[in-house]
C-alpha cells in the first residue's frame, strides 16, 4: 500500500542531526540489554538500525569523508571563491542559456570545491573556462556581488538587464532561483536534478564525499491556483496519484528523500523589479512513502528494547 506523508520541515545544518542519530545508533547497538531474547528480534534491530542510517544522517562516500567535509566547511569555501573573483575583476559572458566564466588555476580549484559550474576542456592550461546555468551565474552576480556579467560585445549587464534577460530564456526563472538562492544560503551544494527525475539534487557537502540527501522539486503559487484550463507556469507534476507513485519510488529506490519547495508569492503580481524577492518566501516539505507493516514492525521493535 502506498500513501503520502507530507511533512513540514527545517533545513538545518545537516550534521547537527547527523550527530544526534549516530549516538542513538551506537546506544541501540552497544548495550547487550537492548538485544533482548531472539535471533529474530536481532534481525528487526539490524533492519530498524539500517533503516535508521539513511533517513537520519548523511551517506558519506568512504571512510575519512566525514571528517574532510568537517574540516573544509562549504561557507569557507564560497567566501574565498567571493574574495577570489572579486579581486580578479572576473567576468562572465552570456551565451544563451548559460553564462562562460574564465578563471585562472586557483579559481578553478574553488570553484570546483564549491561546485559551481562545470569545467569546460580546452588547450590552453593557463586559463580554465567553466559553464555556469543560470542560477548559478546569478546567484554569483547578483547574491554574492562577486561576478560582472557582459554580452558577447563585452557591455557589462546591469542586475535589472541580466533578470529581464534570464526570465526571457525561462519564464519560470524567479522561482528556480529563488529555490536555488534558499538553498544554497544553507550552504547545501545544489546541483541538477534531471538525472533523477526532479528540478534539483542537494547535498550538504561536496558530491565526492556523500551522496545528495534530497531530490528537490520547485513548486508556486500557479500550482495552487491553477485554473481548472491549465493554464499558467507552475510545475505539472505530482498532479495526480499516479506521479507521486513515480517520483517516490524513484527517490527511494536511490536512497533521497523527496523534498518540495512552494515559492509564495506573497501578493507580488509581476517580476519587473529585482525587489519582489525579497517578498518571495520557501516553504519545505518532504514526502515519504508509509508503509503500514513496516511502520508497525519498526513500533514493535522500539517498544521491545525499551522494556
Amino acid at each position: 500500500m502506498l500513501t503520502r506523508c507530507s511533512t513540514k520541515c527545517e533545513l538545518r545544518n545537516p550534521y547537527v542531526d547527523y550527530c544526534v542519530s549516530q549516538s542513538y545508533l551506537n546506544l541501540l547497538t552497544s548495550d547487550p540489554s537492548y538485544l533482548c531474547f531472539s535471533f529474530s528480534l536481532l534481525r528487526k534491530i539490524i533492519k530498524f538500525v539500517s533503516i535508521l542510517k539513511v533517513l537520519m544522517g548523511p551517506r558519506w562516500k568512504g571512510k575519512g569523508s566525514e571528517a574532510k567535509a568537517l574540516q573544509n566547511p562549504m561557507s569557507k569555501t564560497i567566501s574565498d571563491l567571493q574574495s577570489s573573483l572579486i579581486k580578479s575583476n572576473s567576468e562572465g559572458i552570456l551565451s544563451g542559456s548559460s553564462v562562460l566564466l574564465a578563471t585562472n588555476p586557483d579559481q578553478t580549484d574553488l570553484l570546483n570545491q564549491s561546485c559551481f559550474g562545470r569545467p569546460i576542456i580546452t588547450v590552453d592550461k593557463d586559463k580554465q573556462w567553466f559553464q555556469l546555468t543560470l542560477e548559478e551565474a546569478f546567484y554569483l552576480s547578483f547574491s554574492l556581488n562577486c561576478i560582472k556579467i557582459v554580452t558577447g560585445d563585452s557591455i557589462t549587464k546591469t542586475n535589472k538587464e541580466l533578470w529581464d534577460y534570464m526570465i526571457s530564456k525561462r519564464v519560470n526563472f524567479p522561482d528556480f532561483f529563488k529555490t536555488y538562492s534558499h538553498l544554497r544560503s544553507k550552504n547545501w551544494v545544489v546541483r541538477s536534478g534531471c538525472q533523477y527525475g526532479v528540478d534539483f539534487v542537494a547535498y550538504c557537502h561536496h558530491p565526492s564525499l556523500v551522496h545528495s540527501q534530497y531530490g528537490v522539486l520547485v513548486f508556486s503559487d500557479e500550482n495552487r491556483n491553477r485554473n481548472g484550463n491549465g493554464n499558467g507556469n507552475g510545475n505539472d507534476r505530482l498532479r495526480v496519484w499516479s506521479d507521486f507513485q513515480c517520483t517516490l519510488r524513484l527517490s527511494g529506490s536511490v536512497a533521497k528523500t523527496l523534498l518540495i519547495l512552494y515559492v509564495n508569492k506573497n501578493g507580488e503580481s509581476g517580476f519587473d523589479s529585482l525587489s519582489c524577492l525579497e517578498n518571495f518566501s520557501v516553504e519545505e516539505r518532504t514526502i515519504t512513502r508509509w508503509n503500514p507493516e513496516r511502520c508497525r514492525e519498526d513500533q514493535f521493535v522500539v517498544e521491545d528494547c525499551n522494556k
